[in-house]
């Protein structure tokens, strides 16, 4: 017998109690314990097998939104969103994006921000409706959605819009510095930088960098376009 159940709040959401693999405030940290240890795919693999898992706990003909403020709904949301993070650095991007469409319906709120992160998945599959559609969840103090809309730009026209650009390079400078850096080390230096209470500018612009590093391995046309106009 599977140790899980969805019980309703009066909030009008669900609170997933759960025991052993349905315990994922356990299986969360352990992810984490495996990925600081060097296993990076054993870690994947226990991200992945938890989203599994949960999706076999879902009814097929109800909506279902997990309650934020519960620690194991919260957990299952964590490692939901954390194997659509894995996928996408895979260049899974298909699965990457069904990953973080099933997380918005658990979670309409997005307190995870999924919704960027999926609309760099449509994007790579080149799903320019759907990623209209989300791109509009993304906010405008996000300089992630700068990003996203100068490489949809980019992708269709082959063209920088000079609009998005003046405001990419002017109210998000040091991301457009790190955007057109020739080198991005993930050095001692960044990493005390972005683990503080505080990172800086320039380390949260570098982690979005490698967080999307991937596709300008892919697709390193945008970023030249870039550094042509620094």
């Amino acid at each position: 017998m599977r140790k899980a159940s969805l019980n309703p709040t009066p909030d009008q959401t669900y609170e997933l109690e759960g025991e052993g693999p349905y315990d994922f405030v356990r299986v969360l940290r352990h992810s984490r314990d495996l990925q600081a240890a060097g296993d990076v795919e054993g870690a994947c693999n226990e991200r992945y097998q938890a989203f599994q898992r949960l999706a076999d706990l879902l009814p097929e003909d109800e909506e279902v939104n997990l309650e934020w403020g519960h620690r194991n709904s919260r957990a299952a949301l964590e490692l939901i969103h954390a194997s659509a993070i894995d996928h996408f650095l895979i260049n899974d991007f298909e699965l990457s994006a069904a990953l973080l469409e099933l997380l918005l319906d658990l979670d309409p709120e997005d307190h995870l921000e999924a919704s960027q992160q999926l609309a760099f998945d449509y994007l790579a599959m080149d799903e320019q409706e759907l990623f209209d559609e989300v791109i509009n969840d993304v906010s405008d103090k996000n300089p992630g959605r700068e990003v996203l809309l100068l490489w949809a730009a980019y992708r269709r026209s082959g063209k920088l819009p000079e609009g998005e650009l003046l405001r990419f390079r002017t109210r998000f400078a040091p991301y457009f510095a790190e955007f057109t850096s020739d080198a991005h080390p993930a050095d001692e230096a960044y990493l005390r930088d972005i683990e503080s209470e505080r990172p800086s500018h320039g380390a949260q612009a570098r982690e979005l960098w490698l967080q999307t590093e991937n596709l300008w391995q892919l697709w390193p046309g945008f970023i030249e376009a870039l550094r042509a106009a620094r």
